[in-house]
């Protein structure tokens, strides 16, 4: 097995001969180059730019970003099917810039499963052991091995139209395990699959993560995944990584305006708000409500040399909480929606869309009292529930 280091990996495409043609034409109309927010210089549209990652041997790292934010293009950089335009890659100590994907250890397992269809299983999961002209008794253990990890022994002799997409995604990830791997890649396996199928098949990874000594990238879009399955997570934005860490880390301590919004379902609240400090304390205040910020975050802020200034402020539907009575915000019910234990009230407060968790049931067994569109209903939070941001969307507190 072995750990993967990405140094200062940048990707450029070059554009294309009719996009140089109307970049002639359209001289002077650079802020039309912007394109799906990614940078476009005279070499082309740069997708991945300054990725640092190192990872360790058996380590699960997951990227997780928007669509076009890069991820699936760092990932097959790593497998040799994208040249890096410039940095280094290392696998095991080793630079792998120039070294072509068969001889890199790894493999792979792609959204669309890309089975063959006139194949069997067994035949499917043995063909890049044949191609490396292993023995076929080891073929034939290897293979039935994996086939007992993923639980599709009894599928061996059919073809993979005969196959649910969960049973395929299996199939084309023993293809993967039975060559044993240095590195599993992953590009956004469990996307094609429903719901239900998405929960199984996450619970089955992190299991056959128990089973097989692998290092694993894995790309998704989907921050379910990433949370459940990484040891780490990479988010990605506009080819730049925003930030690395575990799960927890990054859920409680986002560095920034993005990485808040994007990691937590649903999305993190955000008010415009003012910052006071006063001595050792600091009190944020939005519309007439004003809270003390808890004494950790009090202690980084002043850690950081943080003065009196207008912020955004972020605080998490579910730490959000309905008051009667006290000093509150008010607000007014736009949506409501029933989901099972909890409601989430849709409100507008202070000008802002806000989203706040309510649980149907309170701890006496009393149901919440109903709600309706246009009703008025105030609410607060504590002081450990905020997050600080600087207008241009920098965490304070680190």
């Amino acid at each position: 097995m072995a750990g993967v280091s990405l140094v200062n990996i940048k990707k450029v495409y070059p554009p294309s001969s009719e996009q140089k043609k109307s970049k002639k034409s359209k001289k002077g109309e650079q802020a039309e180059e912007k394109k799906v927010n990614l940078q476009v210089t005279a070499e082309g549209v740069v997708a991945v730019q300054e990725f640092n990652l190192e990872v360790a041997d058996k380590e699960f790292i997951v990227l997780v970003g928007p669509s076009g934010c890069g991820k699936s293009t760092t990932l097959r950089m790593v497998a040799g099917l994208e040249e890096i335009t410039s940095g280094e890659l290392y696998i095991d100590g080793k630079l792998m810039n120039d070294v072509a994907p068969k001889d890199r250890d790894i493999a792979m397992v792609f959204q669309n499963y890309a089975l063959y269809p006139h194949m069997t299983v067994y035949e499917n999961m043995a063909f890049p052991l044949k191609l490396r002209k292993v023995p076929k008794d080891e073929i034939d253990r290897r293979v039935k091995e994996a086939a007992e990890i993923l639980d599709i022994t009894q599928y061996l002799d059919r073809k993979p139209k005969a196959l649910s997409g969960g049973q395929r995604q299996r199939v084309a990830i023993g293809r993967a395990i039975v060559r044993e791997p240095k590195i599993l890649l992953m590009d956004e396996p469990l996307s094609n699959l429903d719901a239900k199928l998405r929960n199984q098949m996450r619970a089955e990874i992190i299991k056959l993560r128990q089973k097989i000594n692998t290092t694993f990238l894995y790309v998704t879009h989907d921050q379910t995944e990433a949370m459940t399955l990484g040891d780490r997570i990479v988010i990605m934005k506009d080819g730049f990584i925003q930030q690395i860490g575990t799960p927890q880390e990054v859920f409680d301590h986002p560095a920034n305006l993005f990485v808040a919004g994007f990691i937590g379902t649903p999305q993190m609240n955000f008010f415009d708000a003012k910052l006071k400090k006063e001595g050792e304390k600091y009190l944020v205040s939005v519309g007439g409500y004003q809270v003390e910020l808890s004494p950790a975050k009090c202690a980084n802020l002043v850690k950081q040399g943080v003065t009196d200034q207008d912020i955004t402020l972020g605080v998490r539907p579910n730490h959000i909480v309905l008051r009667q009575e006290g000093s509150s915000i008010p607000a007014k019910v736009d949506v409501f929606e029933m989901m099972g234990n909890e409601i989430h009230l849709h409100v507008t407060a202070e000008g802002k869309d806000v989203v706040i968790i309510v649980p149907t049931m309170d701890l006496t067994g009393n149901y919440t009292e109903a709600f309706s569109a246009g009703k008025d209903l105030a609410f607060s939070f504590g002081g450990n529930a905020c997050h600080v941001f600087d207008k241009e969307g920098k965490n304070l507190e680190f």
